[in-house]
């Protein structure tokens, strides 16, 4: 049964986002919460319980669906049936959040009722966190538009393979999912902070990301006679440790690249050089012009190095996502709102991330800004970092999620800055 925003009594605490006349938003959110939060973190939970990969969402956004029809939202499926694009309200100006809502290929190793139940996937990430946020900011919404409270239009993006390359918002704009959107804002667990604190960043926040493959070829033979090979493993070796040290000095070190291996294989026998070997890695880079260099001169670098060798070589450079560079408006909107939802001190400067994320995608369109979400449970030293199978979170962080996205869409509706 939904329950109305109501201010408890005696709440006179004014809002700068808020319309006048209006009931205080701080006291109609900690009603609002305290009525359906068991019910946010039930959803939450089996999210857990049954995470679904890149690309193949579909369970998950059947249930997002429901959720916001039960809500009296009218959600739109996208074309595949993997995400979900919802609008609430009317108005001059519309206002985005986007939640992605995969998991990862990786086991889940805690001992909880909400285990993944399903082998070999895991919401490793807080994806479904994310989502149950996204879900209560919708909820709320949905009630003050219900009385005329909603200065704007907000529409909610529920993204899918937000860790897959290729990933899915490209998938979410082509389907409209930016049409006539002013500003885009989006949010992503941070283990490091404890729950009930945000990290705001303005400008570069997460780096580029691609990877790279490398695969060479030539005549093996025996170990005594490499003269007579293009002795393979070597050649590799100076792809992995050349080919970073030169970009190193052909980009300017602001921008912030880094190229390093995590895969290399060659030959089986200790005694004889092969005649095929690989060695891919990954491309990250902070800054937006260097990223959209480093294919050509990554690739340059890598046949340069291998032409003394005499091996044949094939380079594959994937594209994977830009840099995110938060606007610097929409950062400030959305410290701003989460000061006045968690109070100011509990927003502090976010650090720079080297991980990757497709929201980036969005910011080549539309000006918006990403903030972290403090998970940890406070006092505890234990953290449960991202990309691990024992990843978990103290659930208050959905409240307050919650809390400072209801803020930020409130504000950013009324400003006129976008």
């Amino acid at each position: 049964m939904t329950t109305a925003l109501e201010a408890p009594e005696g709440a006179d605490t004014a809002w700068p986002g808020q319309l006048p006349g209006s009931d205080p938003l701080p006291g109609r959110l900690d009603r609002w919460l305290a009525s359906r939060g068991a019910e946010l973190v039930a959803i939450r939970r089996h999210l857990h319980a049954h995470p679904e990969p890149s690309h193949s969402e579909f369970e998950t956004a059947a249930l997002i669906a429901r959720e916001l029809s039960v809500a009296g939202l009218t959600p739109q499926m996208l074309p595949r049936g993997n995400g979900v694009i919802c609008d609430i309200g009317e108005g001059p100006r519309t206002i985005a959040f986007r939640a992605d809502i995969d998991s990862l290929p990786l086991r889940d190793l805690k001992d909880v009722s909400y285990r993944s139940t399903v082998d070999g996937q895991a919401h490793a990430c807080g994806h479904d966190v994310h989502t149950t946020v996204m879900l209560g900011l919708g909820m709320a919404l949905a009630q003050l538009n219900e009385q005329d409270l909603l200065p704007g239009r907000v529409r909610l993006l529920f993204q899918p393979a937000e860790e897959a390359m290729p990933s899915g918002a490209p998938e979410v704009i082509a389907a409209g999912g930016l049409k006539d959107v002013d500003a885009i804002f989006a949010l992503h667990c941070y283990p490091q902070l404890p729950a009930g604190l945000v990290g705001v960043r303005s400008g570069p926040f997460t780096a580029a990301a691609d990877a790279v493959e490398v695969k060479l070829t030539g005549p093996g033979g025996h170990t005594a006679r490499p003269h007579l090979t293009a002795d393979l493993v070597h050649a590799l070796g100076r792809i992995i440790v050349d080919v970073p040290a030169l970009l190193s000095r052909r980009i300017d070190p602001r921008a912030g690249i880094s190229l390093v291996w995590g895969s290399v294989h060659a030959g089986q026998a200790f005694n004889a050089i092969p005649g095929a070997g690989e060695v891919r890695g990954t491309v990250r880079v902070l800054s937006r012009e260097a990223w959209r260099e480093a294919p050509e001169l990554i690739t340059k670098l890598i046949r340069d190095v291998v032409a003394a060798t005499g091996a044949e070589v094939d380079v594959n450079y994937i594209r994977g996502v830009p840099p995110v560079i938060n606007d610097r408006m929409a950062s400030a909107i959305i410290a701003g709102a989460a000061g006045a939802a968690l109070g100011p001190d509990r927003v502090v400067e976010a650090e720079l991330s080297m991980g990757g994320e497709d929201f980036a995608f969005y910011l080549e369109h539309v000006p918006g800004a990403m903030i972290r979400l403090g998970t940890a449970r406070p006092g505890s030293d234990v953290r449960h970092d991202l990309h691990q199978g024992d990843f978990d979170v103290d659930e208050s962080c959905i409240g307050y999620g919650v809390r400072v996205m209801a803020h930020t869409a409130l504000a950013a509706l009324s400003t006129g800055s976008f």
